[in-house]
């Protein structure tokens, strides 16, 4: 099976595999051991967590068929693949226009301009991060001026944008 002795004793410890006899000191396993690893290693290779595997074990009900169980959580990583294939393909684009438009000689240039057009697109609610961060104070290298940003949710907002627009219920 190609697995090292500490994941076995991880899989009996989080409960994917049954306590095992021990035999002067070693550990004894049976056949019904060697299937559960299979299914455990083909689950892992399908890109299951395992979490998600133990939740095939043991989260259905009583006498649920393996198959009902399988095409379960089948259709649910599908649907987080999807998912993940949109996020790969707009990253993929992203890096092709960065490879067509970027001409920086440094990096200081090249992140100022990111910045700043970051900065532009969500005070008009084009595009938006989907980053979740704390209150950061950023100065700019250019002058002394300090800008209080607050990053959060998925929206950028600079303190002079938020003071311009006063002051926002719900939030």
């Amino acid at each position: 099976m190609g697995l090292q002795p500490s994941a076995i004793r991880y899989y009996e410890q989080i409960g994917l595999l049954p306590p095992t006899l021990r035999i002067n000191g070693q550990r004894s396993y049976d056949a019904t051991v060697f299937h559960r690893l299979a299914l455990v290693q083909r689950a892992q290779r399908l890109g299951f967590t395992l979490g998600e595997i133990r939740q095939l074990f043991f989260g259905f009900r009583q006498g649920m068929p393996a198959s009902q169980r399988w095409r379960k959580l089948s259709r649910r990583k599908l649907d987080e693949l999807d998912i993940q294939l949109r996020d790969i393909k707009a990253m993929q684009r992203r890096l092709r226009e960065m490879i067509r438009k970027c001409r920086c000689e440094t990096f200081d240039q090249c992140g100022k301009g990111i910045f700043s057009n970051e900065c532009a697109k969500n005070s008009t609610g084009r595009a938006r991060t989907s980053h979740k961060m704390k209150t950061a104070k950023l100065v700019d290298a250019s002058g002394p001026r300090r800008s209080l940003l607050r990053i959060s949710r998925a929206r950028l907002v600079s303190h002079e944008d938020k003071v311009r627009r006063g002051p926002q219920r719900g939030r």
